[in-house]
């Protein structure tokens, strides 16, 4: 006897995203996010709710599941119920024509809001509360004055999607609806192509954020990519803001993108938020790694870069706390990008300053009217690491290395290097920079950088954790830092499953 099962998934589960720029969001997810709100909300009829870059609609759709069981007592009549919800409670801004009909199918259950297979009677208009009009960008020096998107790139005519979005590129979102909303919930796009040199993008996701706010909503949650944590590329601001704002109640965070958008790469991983207006706190921070969340109730701006583990959090407290009589860190001896003043692109010449340039090019040769010393580290010897020492490892759940023999090199007195290069240290001696190598190739240090890692580049301010020991007269062991540091076993478990071992061997 055959048993035939049937098997009805839900559609908005099974897309494609468009990019990994503009991501759908899962259901699952959806409703995880919405348990962050209080379970009152779903009881009341007056409550509105916008999601201002609708893509599938699932926000919406499942805010409406929750406000019709929430609803049954207050309005019983099935039909009314719908229909207020619809017409009373929910509304959303598309981020193109093609997802606003794919929104209205999903919430109406039909392309056009009073079509006739709508389940809701109450719209005279084909939109419903599921808004698109086409934008065009506002340049200026040619840049968008909204979005700061690329004339090059954007200006490409009608036929074409502008990505003009209509919720950033709007002065007052207010005027949308022309009403203010009480959560103001959603999965914004994440970048814009700047059209530069190794296909750069500029993040756009912190503009829908700082426009929400405009609207002062009761609650705020978004999903966004994690890379705010340590700024850079114009979220310098984005973070100093977000580390500050103590109206963040909650903060989930993913290593892993693809732990909750299956398939999805977004480089450092990306988390979703809740902003309460009238809460003011710590905030619980939720850190997913593995497969296991670690919760801590703590204050995001403790560190001016926001360290995304929770259970990283008692072992810098405590490194910093010995490093106080000094207070001195990496960070201030670690050189800036470009130490010498060349770019990645600059040409070797046959005769001139010794140069090293990108390892496949090895050592070469600079004109020295190219070459800027202005911290004096040409004429002493120096440790060479690598700009991107993580290249191609976009999951930070995953083990990582940073620093090893074959990606770092010991470099002598007249050498200079090009911005593939940072100067991780530079003394008198050789032996003094051996030993500094020895102490940067610790797990324990390499554990202290990667807590302000979100990408492939690590720069100085990557440093700020590590302690400038002052004089390196001695080969550094991690049995050694444990020691001085008073790391407990368990703590030091966990350092070694986050960093990959690495052989301090000779350079060759």
């Amino acid at each position: 006897m055959m048993i035939s099962k049937t098997y009805n998934p839900d559609v908005l589960s099974c897309l494609a995203n468009l990019s990994s720029d503009e991501v759908f969001t899962p259901p699952e997810l959806v409703n995880k996010i919405l348990d962050l709100l209080p379970k009152d909300i779903w009881k009341d009829r007056n409550i509105t709710f916008l999601d201002p870059n609708v893509k599938t609609g699932v926000f919406l759709r499942e805010i409406v599941k929750r406000l019709d069981n929430g609803l049954e007592n207050k309005i019983p009549h099935k039909l009314k119920r719908i229909d207020h919800i619809f017409k009373k409670q929910i509304y959303g801004v598309s981020v193109s024509e093609l997802t606003a009909l794919l929104s209205r199918r999903s919430v109406y259950c039909s392309k056009k809001a009073n079509g006739k297979y709508s389940i809701c009677d109450t719209f005279n208009n084909e939109d419903g509360n599921i808004i698109y009009e086409r934008l065009e960008h506002i340049w200026e020096k040619g840049k968008c004055k909204y979005c700061g998107g690329n004339e090059g790139v954007y200006a490409r005519g009608e036929e074409f999607e502008s990505y003009a979005y209509q919720f950033i590129h709007k002065e007052n979102p207010e005027k949308l609806f022309n009403m203010r909303f009480d959560v103001i919930i959603g999965n914004p796009p994440y970048q814009l192509d700047t059209g530069g040199s190794g296909r750069q993008a500029k993040p756009i996701y912190h503009k829908f954020i700082s426009q929400a706010k405009k609207l002062s909503p009761r609650y705020l949650i978004m999903v966004i990519p994690a890379r705010w944590y340590a700024g850079g590329f114009g979220l310098d601001d984005f973070r100093h803001e977000m580390l500050n704002d103590k109206r963040i109640k909650h903060l989930v965070d993913f290593e892993n993108a693809s732990d909750i958008f299956p398939g999805v790469d977004i480089a450092g991983g990306v988390c979703y938020f809740l902003w309460e207006r009238d809460y003011e706190g710590d905030c619980t921070v939720t850190s997913t790694y593995n497969g296991t969340r670690v919760s801590l109730n703590r204050s995001l701006n403790e560190f001016n870069i926001f360290v995304r583990q929770s259970k990283a959090i008692p072992i810098i407290r405590k490194i910093v706390e010995k490093n106080k009589p000094s207070n001195k860190y990496l960070n201030d001896v670690v050189s800036s990008i470009k130490p010498f003043g060349l770019p990645t692109n600059y040409k070797p010449i046959s005769k001139g300053i010794p140069c090293r340039f990108i390892q496949k090019v090895g050592l070469g040769f600079a004109d020295k009217r190219d070459v800027i010393d202005t911290k004096n580290l040409l004429n002493k010897w120096k440790l060479l690491i690598p700009k991107a020492p993580i290249a191609g490892q976009t999951d930070f759940s995953r083990p990582i290395r940073f620093y090893h023999n074959k990606n770092c090199l010991i470099s002598k007195p007249g050498e200079c290097c090009t911005e593939s290069w940072i100067v991780a240290c530079s003394f008198d001696t050789k032996k003094e920079v051996e030993r500094f190598k020895s102490y940067l190739f610790t797990k324990i240090v390499r554990f202290l950088i990667l807590q302000t890692t979100i990408s492939q580049d690590v720069n100085r301010k990557n440093f700020c954790f590590v302690p400038d020991l002052g004089k390196y007269k001695e080969i550094f062991t991690d049995e050694m830092l444990i020691k001085k540091w008073s790391i407990t076993k368990n703590e030091w478990e966990y350092i070694n499953s986050r960093i990959l071992k690495t052989k301090l061997d000779s350079d060759g």
